[in-house]
């Protein structure tokens, strides 16, 4: 049986996460079997994990990879797909950081305090934030600080407030800062009205301040003693900060794209049948939708049952999209921000740390509606390197074709030069057939377009 150990633990030295035949596991290692038994025992798990606050585990008798190290192995539950904090949009990672300081208010109730409050801690499973990590928690003693705290800021409050108060966009700085914003770049890039907030002054401007005067002067634990009432103020304090933090969707593209649309009614119902009995055809077992927006098409999947991954461009779209799960009680979708143009790479040490988005492929099956025309005009790339790249992430294409004729491809070309005399439907069709067999067709009632059902050669 082979073992690979997984890039994104390796910093922690109470234990690591290994893959073996296809299943995670996570050793944990001695020098935190003092910690992990409080865990079990104490109470602390049962409850989190009937919250569903913590992904559950269970004990295990598989061989460690280092023995020498090892106190235990548990099995986690599987998390289909992982996303990142990069990828969320405002709602998501502020429902991540609202979970991260409930966990740490219920850890203190049993005697325990999160050892780190790293954004990378939490997935969204059935469409809700869960902390992944069973080995953040350490046994908490009277008088010691929250030596999270300033993680949490980093990864939580500062990208949330320039979202917030700056730009939404801002939030892709996660993507360069594996760990964390700094605070003093994000005190500077904060408008100056953000210094009458006080939670904002105490823990972005003030902290930022403190972190330059300490910067290189050795501190003394006996300084930063904190009794359990100081310590539960701050997370209150931090608590509040975030639900106070908004924002709403204004002035983007595609937010309104139902709204601004060449469809009829009847021709957008008459999408939708096709696009659900392609779906019922294939029974995909995973489904990206590219170029989801509000995620309507992406609902066809999820009702079905299909765990489905949401993916558009637009904040404003997937904040939508994310706000309508939940108010819906969608378990099967998970939007996140993506740019098909620049998608997520891998990144942190050796570019390993967290997976670049292929790699967390492949996905059963895709579907690209009104996406091939936004690729290859607005954004020049050839419809050869666009079936290349699909036929890379899935084995069933669901994908829509949208001619010069219609108004919307009008529209992009009206403000550039025509360049793309290769974009035609015959060319379509030839460069897709390279790599995939056209299983079926059919062209949307009221309209120029064409709906295809393609599978993979070779599947």
């Amino acid at each position: 049986m082979s073992s690979a150990q997984l890039p994104a633990s390796f910093r922690d030295p109470s234990g690591f996460l290994f893959r073996r035949d296809g299943v995670i596991y996570r050793q944990v290692n001695l020098v935190y079997k003092d910690d992990y038994d409080h865990l079990m025992s104490s109470g602390l798990y049962q409850t989190l994990v009937g919250d569903n606050l913590l992904i559950p585990h269970e004990e295990v008798n598989v061989a460690s990879p280092i023995p020498e190290l090892a106190y235990k192995i548990i099995k986690p539950e599987q998390i289909p797909f992982i996303s990142y904090p990069y990828e969320w949009c405002f709602s998501q990672l502020k429902d991540a950081a609202l979970t991260t300081l409930k966990i740490q208010k219920k850890a203190l109730d049993f005697g325990m305090s999160l050892r780190d409050s790293s954004a990378y801690n939490i997935q969204f499973r059935n469409g809700r934030p869960v902390f992944i990590d069973t080995l953040s928690f350490g046994k908490y003693h009277e008088g010691q600080p929250w030596v999270a705290y300033r993680q949490f800021c980093q990864h939580f409050l500062a990208p949330l407030a320039l979202m917030s108060y700056k730009d939404i966009r801002l939030s892709q700085l996660l993507s360069i800062h594996i760990d964390g914003l700094p605070l003093d770049l994000t005190s500077g890039l904060l408008p100056w009205r953000t210094h009458l907030r006080f939670s904002l002054l105490s823990h972005i401007h003030l902290h930022a301040r403190s972190q330059k005067h300490f910067a290189d002067r050795p501190i003394d634990v006996r300084e930063r003693r904190m009794g359990r009432y100081a310590f539960l103020g701050i997370i209150n304090s931090l608590e509040s900060a975030v639900r106070k933090l908004r924002w709403q969707p204004r002035g983007t593209e595609w937010a309104d794209y139902y709204r601004d649309t060449n469809y009829s009614p009847q021709a957008f119902e008459h999408k939708k049948t096709i696009v659900a009995g392609f779906l019922d055809r294939v029974r995909p077992a995973t489904v990206w939708d590219l170029g989801g927006n509000v995620g309507i098409f992406s609902r066809l999947a999820g009702d079905r049952g299909i765990p489905t991954i949401s993916f558009d461009v637009d904040p404003a779209a997937v904040e939508r999209n994310y706000l309508d799960c939940i108010a819906g009680g969608d378990t099967n979708i998970l939007p996140l921000v993506i740019d098909l143009t620049n998608p997520s790479a891998g990144i942190g040490w050796e570019n390993k740390e967290r997976m670049s988005l292929k790699e967390r492929g492949p996905a059963d099956a895709v579907l690209a509606l009104a996406l091939v025309h936004h690729l290859a005009i607005s954004n020049n790339v050839p419809l050869s390197r666009i079936a290349g790249f699909l036929s890379d992430i899935c084995r069933w294409l669901i994908i829509e074709f949208v001619p010069k004729t219609d108004s919307q491809v009008r529209r992009l070309l009206a403000t550039r030069e025509d360049i793309f005399p290769d974009y035609t439907r015959p060319a379509f069709e030839q460069e897709f057939g390279r790599y995939f067999t056209i299983e079926d067709s059919a062209d949307i009632r009221e309209s120029q377009r064409t709906l295809y059902l393609m599978c993979r050669h070779g599947r």
